[in-house]
C-alpha cells in the first residue's frame, strides 16, 4: 500500500485558534511496521515526548508545539479543527500530523484504540481548551512564533510534511 497524504485546513472559529498550515493525514504511513515501533519511528525522526493513550474526549489545542499522532490499534473518530472542523475516521497504520493551535479530539467514546503522540525535540506540550478575550492575542502570537519542524515524523529531513508546511 501506498501512503495517501490528506490535507485538511481549519480557520480560527473564535474559540479554538488553529492553524495557517494544514493538518496532513499519511493514510497508512505505517501499517507496514509493528505497533511497538510507532515510537521508534517517530524518535528517530526528532519528534520525541512521546506517549500512547487515547485522544482526549474534549476539544483541546496546544499553543506551544505541533503533534504527531499515529494509530497503532485499532480505529478512531476525530473531530479535527474546532466546532466548524471535519470528523475524520482513522485506523491503524494512519498518522495525522497536527500544527499548532489545531483543535482535536475523540468523539466516539471507544477505549479500544491506541495512539502513539510525539513532539518536535521533544516539545513540552501544554493543554489549551479555549481562547479567552485575555489570552486571545497572546496564543495567535504563540502558534505564530512556533517553527516548522527539522524533520517530518515519519520520514525524516525529506518528508512530504515540507511540500505542504511552508
Amino acid at each position: 500500500m501506498k501512503t495517501k497524504i490528506i490535507p485538511h485546513y481549519f480557520e480560527n472559529d473564535g474559540f479554538i485558534p488553529n492553524n495557517k498550515l494544514p493538518v496532513l493525514i499519511y493514510k497508512n504511513a505505517l501499517y507496514y511496521i509493528g505497533a511497538q515501533d510507532f515510537e521508534l519511528c517517530f524518535s528517530q525522526n526528532g519528534w520525541t515526548n512521546n506517549w500512547t493513550d487515547i485522544i482526549l474526549p474534549y476539544d483541546h489545542f496546544h499553543s506551544n508545539t505541533h503533534e504527531v499522532l499515529g494509530l497503532k490499534s485499532g480505529q478512531a473518530q476525530l473531530m479535527l479543527g474546532g466546532k466548524n472542523g471535519k470528523i475524520i475516521q482513522v485506523e491503524a497504520g494512519d498518522v495525522i500530523i497536527l500544527p499548532a493551535g489545531v483543535g482535536h479530539h475523540s468523539i466516539d467514546n471507544s477505549l479500544d484504540y491506541q495512539f502513539v503522540g510525539g513532539y518536535p525535540n521533544g516539545a513540552d506540550w501544554n493543554l489549551k481548551i479555549g481562547l479567552t478575550d485575555a489570552d486571545r492575542t497572546f496564543i495567535r502570537d504563540e502558534i505564530a512564533q512556533i517553527p516548522i519542524p527539522d524533520t517530518d515524523p515519519v520520514y525524516g529531513v525529506d518528508g512530504p510534511l515540507f511540500a505542504y508546511w511552508k
